[in-house]
C-alpha cells in the first residue's frame, strides 16, 4: 500500500515536470495565443452571462440581486405558445431547404468547374458566380422583389409569358407556398459560387498521380470524378456538413424580414424574427432569451450529433 502510494507520487511528480517543460517549451505560442482566448472569454463566453435573464422576470431598471426569479416560466409559455411551433417548422423547413440544395449544388458546381479546361473561361464564370455574395441582403432582395414583380419589370414573368407558359403575371411574393423556395433560390443565387470555393482549393490539393493512374485504368472524367475527386474531398465536405447542421436552426431573418409581407407571414416567420418580434420590440427580454437558449441547445445537440455520425462512418470529425 506505502509503495503505491510513492509510485502514485512518483507519477504525479513526473506529470507536472512534463507539464512545466512543455508550457516553458512552448512559451511563445501560448503568449501568442492569448490574445485570442481573451477575446473569446470576453465576447463569448462573458455574454452567457445574460442567459441568468430567461429565468428572471428582467426589468432594466432594477439590478441583478432585485430582480424577481420565475424559475422555468418563460420556458413553459415558450412551448405553449403556437406561433413558436409556426416559427419552428419555418426555420426546420427553410434550414432543410437550404441544406439539401444549398450544399449540394456549390460541391456539384465545383466539380464541374474544376472539369473546365479553359482558364481564362473558368475564371470568368468562377468570379461572376461568387460576386453575389458581396452584395448585402438589403440590395439583393431589392432586385428579387423587381425581378418577380407583376409589371413589365419582373423579368421572371415577362420570360413565362412569352414563352406561353402563363397567361397573365404571377405575384410570386404573395403566394404563401411559395416563400421557401423563393428564399432557397434567392440563397443559391447569391452564395453557390462562394460556397464552391472551398470545395474547388480541397480539388486543388488532390494528387494529380491519383488520376493519371486512374487514366491509365481506362477510367472516363466521370469515373474519375466519382473515384478520385469526391474521395478526395470527403473530409472537407463532412466537416461542413457539420457546421452547417450546426447552424440548422439559425438561420437568421434577413432574407425572411426583407422578402416577407402579411400575406406570406404563417410561411416567412422563424425563430430569429420571432425572437426580435415577441421578445425584444414588446420589450419581453426574459422571453427572447428564453428563444435563445432554446436554439443553442438545440444547436449543441445538433452539432455532436452530426460529430458521432462523421466519426461513425470513418473521417471528418472536427470534435
Amino acid at each position: 500500500m506505502q509503495n503505491q502510494s510513492k509510485k502514485d507520487s512518483s507519477l504525479n511528480k513526473r506529470t507536472a515536470n512534463n507539464l512545466s517543460k512543455l508550457i516553458y517549451e512552448q512559451r511563445y505560442l501560448f503568449l501568442m495565443s492569448m490574445p485570442f482566448v481573451i477575446w473569446v472569454l470576453v465576447f463569448r463566453y462573458l455574454p452567457l452571462w445574460g442567459w441568468t435573464m430567461a429565468f428572471q422576470n428582467y426589468k432594466p431598471a432594477k439590478g441583478f440581486f432585485e430582480q424577481d426569479w420565475v424559475g422555468l416560466k418563460y420556458f413553459i409559455e415558450l412551448f405553449q405558445d403556437k406561433t413558436f411551433y409556426l416559427a419552428l417548422r419555418n426555420t426546420l423547413a427553410m434550414s432543410m431547404l437550404q441544406i439539401t440544395f444549398g450544399f449540394v449544388i456549390p460541391i456539384i458546381f465545383a466539380l464541374l468547374l474544376n472539369e473546365v479546361k479553359n482558364g481564362m473561361f473558368k475564371k470568368i464564370v468562377q468570379t461572376v458566380s461568387y460576386l453575389p455574395h458581396f452584395v448585402s441582403w438589403v440590395i439583393a432582395a431589392s432586385l428579387i422583389t423587381t425581378m418577380l414583380s407583376v409589371d413589365t419589370s419582373g423579368v421572371i414573368n415577362q420570360l413565362l409569358l412569352r414563352l406561353h407558359i402563363i397567361e397573365k403575371p404571377i405575384n410570386f411574393l404573395a403566394i404563401p407556398k411559395a416563400f421557401w423556395w423563393i428564399v432557397l433560390f434567392s440563397d443559391l443565387w447569391k452564395e453557390v459560387g462562394w460556397n464552391s470555393i472551398i470545395y474547388l482549393a480541397a480539388i486543388t490539393g488532390i494528387d494529380m498521380e491519383l488520376y493519371d493512374a486512374a487514366k491509365v485504368d481506362g477510367a472516363g472524367r466521370f469515373k474519375q470524378i466519382w473515384h478520385v475527386t469526391l474521395p478526395g474531398i470527403r473530409s472537407t465536405i463532412i466537416v461542413l456538413l457539420i457546421m452547417n447542421i450546426g447552424w440548422l436552426i439559425n438561420i437568421g431573418f434577413e432574407k425572411q424580414y426583407l422578402l416577407g409581407n402579411s400575406i406570406v407571414l404563417e410561411y416567412s416567420n422563424v425563430l430569429d424574427y420571432y425572437a426580435l418580434t415577441y421578445g425584444i420590440q414588446l420589450g419581453r427580454y426574459s422571453y427572447g432569451t428564453a428563444v435563445g437558449i432554446f436554439k443553442s441547445v438545440v444547436s449543441i445537440i445538433l452539432v455532436l450529433a452530426a460529430n458521432k455520425f462523421a466519426k461513425v462512418i470513418g473521417e471528418g470529425e472536427i470534435i
